[in-house]
């Protein structure tokens, strides 16, 4: 940590997927015991494209984001949000944004998503720049995955 004043808060990424949901199902359980404010955050990007190539069907990322991030927040605590949630939807790379929020918050909770293609990885990339890089302590909610 870098010695500066923290806000009283607690700051949880979602992207829709599980372990996100539970990482807000944490998040919410720390800071309604700790009363501090609890700050939901998404990110979004455009797609990646050759440089000059404008693809059709671009649009609507930011409204789709949104509904990803809302319809987190609903479907874990429910229609009446508690008074002390809020959401914030931001422009840019999930690593960035996260690592840039942090600055402003007492701690980061996230989901882990490791094992993607790589078996040896625990956590995923997104979570593993956050811990090497985030401006507060950060915690990586580990969910079980159930085997069909």
């Amino acid at each position: 940590m870098d010695g500066t004043s923290k806000t009283a808060k607690i700051i949880v990424g979602v992207d829709g997927s599980e372990e996100s949901l539970e990482a807000l199902r944490h998040a919410a359980r720390l800071a309604q015991t700790s009363e501090v404010a609890l700050e939901v955050l998404a990110s979004w990007e455009y797609p990646r494209m050759y440089t000059g190539f404008v693809a059709a069907g671009v649009e609507g990322f930011a409204e789709a984001a949104e509904k990803v991030l809302q319809d987190s927040v609903t479907k874990t605590l429910g229609a009446e949000r508690p008074a002390f949630v809020s959401t914030k939807l931001i422009h840019g790379p999930a690593p960035l944004t996260l690592i840039n929020a942090s600055s402003d918050a007492s701690m980061l909770v996230l989901g882990r998503r490791g094992h993607g293609g790589f078996g040896g990885l625990l956590v995923g990339s997104v979570s593993s720049a956050c811990v090497a890089h985030a401006h507060c302590p950060v915690l990586v909610v580990h969910t079980e995955r159930k085997q069909n």
